[in-house]
């Protein structure tokens, strides 16, 4: 029996009926809390009504209006870390003069939360996309030099010296073969930037009051209209669903030829 579920989960359909049921089970609980006088209405009001609040909210151009906010500066800023960070962690993975003069600031600074700096970001642009584009630049970047240092730094040393055998320049090694190896992993990080970049973005709208779904958040809660809070709430979470399930897939298609992908693992 455990098998015949093993093999189920392993398809694509099992896979999906699977995901369709725990986010089923997820709302019966959601919505029991509440009902049955477990947790406050006012507080945390059941499925059934935030649900339908979503709902009406898909209708307004507010809605729309803010959420289309969240994904400028999420999108800009995580455009820029992937490029600066693919820039950097090359050089890094590639040289060894580079990556002995940039670990020591990529280990400081990488800890740093991005939402850490919303004061100075605030300070020296003012509230608006451009402060959340900085947020969010800084807070990826960090996870997109590492992947590419890695990533250039596993290439296979037979297949460089191979390449040197045959007379390639420092750049075409870097382009044909460095690159091309540190693929899987920048693709990781491209995916795991996506859920990263939203996060920083609400969370600075939510703090500086940037419009975009995290004010939306906060001026709910103020006004006491929790329903509609927590529908806001859900359209971020569901943002980042559909940002994994995109990137997963980009790099299913990207790294077709690659194991992890062949194997489904």
């Amino acid at each position: 029996m455990s098998a015949q579920l093993a093999t189920f989960a392993g398809r694509p359909a099992g896979a999906r009926v699977l995901g369709a049921a725990g986010v089923v089970i997820a709302l019966v609980i959601w919505q029991a809390l509440p009902t049955l006088g477990i947790v406050s209405s006012d507080e945390i009001p059941g499925a059934v009504p935030v649900l339908r609040h979503f709902g009406e909210l898909l209708f307004t151009a507010d809605f729309w209006g803010a959420t289309g906010a969240t994904l400028a500066g999420a999108g800009l800023g995580f455009l820029l870390a992937t490029v600066i960070g693919g820039v950097i962690g090359t050089l890094m993975g590639s040289s060894l003069l580079a990556s002995h003069a940039l670990t020591p600031i990529v280990e400081f600074l990488r800890p740093v939360p991005g939402v850490a700096l919303i004061p100075v970001a605030i300070l020296m642009f003012g509230p608006g996309l451009t402060s959340d584009v900085v947020l969010v630049t800084f807070g990826c970047v960090w996870v997109m030099i590492v992947q590419t240092f890695y990533g250039v730094r596993s290439v296979d040393p037979v297949a460089l010296q191979t390449a040197r055998s045959f007379g390639l320049s420092t750049g075409a090694r870097i382009r044909f073969v460095q690159v091309p190896n540190a693929l899987p992993f920048i693709a990781t990080g491209m995916r795991i930037s996506s859920s990263i970049a939203l996060i920083i973005a609400v969370t600075a709208e939510l703090i500086s009051g940037n419009t975009g779904l995290g004010s939306s958040i906060a001026l709910m809660q103020s006004l006491g209209r929790v329903e509609d809070m927590y529908a806001y709430i859900i359209a971020s979470g569901i943002l980042g669903l559909l940002a994994h399930t995109v990137f997963a897939r980009f790099e299913r298609r990207l790294l077709h030829w690659h194991q992890s992908q062949r194997t489904g693992v």
